[in-house]
């Protein structure tokens, strides 16, 4: 017997469809190749995140120096108005370099009129100069008051421009500072020149 063919018929492939489908077809070493030209040329996503990471980094480091450019203007002022208030408080009450001034000049007032002397003079040399002496020291650290105050003030127009204004509480103080520095200076100016309290009169003292 002759053996059994098939009959069922085979469709004929056209060589033109093998072409189409295999050139349809992604080659995966192209893709491979593709992928490592982009990660060498720096265009692949990773590459895309590092630039993202770049531009934050620098953002951050704008806002820091932003921020150091405008803290030593604030805290300066701030210090300053503290100062300027210290300051004038001492002014107004006195310090131990006045007391220290006052006694030196008793004491050269003392010497100087060991040997004798008209009541006048012992009032003006032992009582008169340091009286003087202590207004003078006064006075001083009251200016510096009134200086350091509007220091405090003025700095931020002489500083980095800030978005944000000068705190409230810094330019109370400052102004506080200044009205302590302006009235420590009337008061020692009117003590220097006798004009608030005068000294002791020679009759007065001899009756």
């Amino acid at each position: 017997m002759n053996p059994t063919t098939s009959k069922t018929p085979i469709a004929p492939t056209a060589e033109g469809d093998h072409g189409e489908k295999a050139a349809d077809r992604p080659d995966k070493a192209a893709i491979e190749a593709e992928g490592e030209r982009a990660v060498s040329d720096g265009s692949g996503l990773d590459a895309d995140a590092d630039r993202d990471s770049g531009l934050d980094h620098d953002l951050e480091d704008d806002l820091e120096d932003d921020d150091s450019d405008r803290a030593p203007s604030g805290l300066a002022a701030a210090a300053a108005a503290v100062v300027a208030t210290g300051l004038g408080v001492v002014g107004l009450t006195g310090a131990w370099t006045g007391r220290v001034v006052a006694e030196r000049e008793t004491l050269l007032g003392q010497m100087k009129t060991a040997s004798g002397g008209s009541v006048a003079r012992q009032i003006s040399e032992i009582y008169g100069d340091a009286w003087h002496s202590t207004a003078l020291v006064n006075g001083i650290f009251a200016l510096l008051a009134l200086l350091v105050g509007v220091f405090a003030l003025v700095r931020p127009a002489f500083g980095a421009p800030a978005k944000d204004p000068q705190p409230g509480w810094v330019r109370a103080v400052a102004t506080a500072g200044i009205a302590l520095g302006v009235l420590g200076v009337l008061i020692s100016v009117g003590m220097y020149f006798d004009l608030i309290v005068a000294l002791p009169a020679a009759s007065a003292a001899a009756g």
